[in-house]
């Protein structure tokens, strides 16, 4: 990307990919992401990795949850990356390979390798990133790195990212292996998570809205073809 881009920038290539508008409870959603991805890449200290990859795709995927029609938020993705002058096919097959991997080792596999304690044998790549990240002092941490190791234990032992303590103690261990800094890590998940439930809440009040226009459009609908028909039988 060009370090000399602005936010403005982006925010303007992005609407010239994705013409059609986008719900209002949704666009706030989508453009916090876009700053905040924007100011990662033009971090001279940022690197694209795979775990990156799978917070990008996660926190996106939970927070447009339920949004219609399908196609605008494939679109509205496929822009966000583009934007930003990445592929978003890179940002989906990364986080496919990881989520994958997840699913085939358990919670406390999966943990071990965070650690960088074990290694199995379909792991060689992860571990590869994993002894990057923890050699480099000058990596760039982000909230949505933070948001793909969710990702990935809660892919693997979804009841340990549930039990608090077990979560903080997973990723205490896995901040001090590969020298993130704990305390953000820790904040970082909370208002994840909190911020999940705000927007499930959201949803649920948006929805009753539609539905109460639905009914009101319906009701004047009713009423308009009731007078309609008035108007004809008078005539007659």
């Amino acid at each position: 990307m060009n370090n000399n881009r602005t936010v403005s920038d982006t925010k303007r290539t992005f609407y010239t990919i994705h013409t059609r508008p986008i719900n209002s409870i949704y666009r706030r959603v989508v453009e916090e992401l876009m700053v905040e991805m924007h100011l990662l890449s033009a971090n001279v200290d940022f690197h694209y990795d795979p775990i990156y990859a799978l917070g990008v795709v996660t926190a996106f995927d939970r927070f447009m949850l339920g949004y219609a029609p399908e196609q605008d938020r494939i679109s509205i993705f496929n822009g966000l990356c583009k934007a930003l002058g990445d592929d978003p096919d890179r940002y989906k097959q990364d986080a496919q390979r990881l989520e994958n991997l997840a699913r085939r080792l358990s919670g406390q596999d999966l943990l071990s390798c965070l650690e960088r304690s074990t290694s199995f044998e379909d792991t060689v790549d992860l571990q590869a990133s994993l002894g990057a990240i923890a050699s480099n002092p000058q990596f760039k941490y982000s909230r949505l790195f933070a948001i793909g190791l969710f990702s990935l234990l809660e892919t693997a032992d979804p009841e340990l990212v549930k039990d608090q303590e077990a979560r903080t103690d997973a990723f205490k261990k896995v901040s001090a292996a590969l020298n993130l800094p704990e305390d953000k890590v820790s904040k970082d998940l909370d208002l994840y998570r909190s911020n999940l439930e705000k927007m499930a809440q959201a949803r649920i009040v948006l929805q009753d809205v539609i539905q109460a226009e639905r009914k009101k459009r319906e009701k004047r609908e009713n009423q308009a073809s009731a007078s309609s028909v008035g108007d004809s039988e008078n005539n007659n």
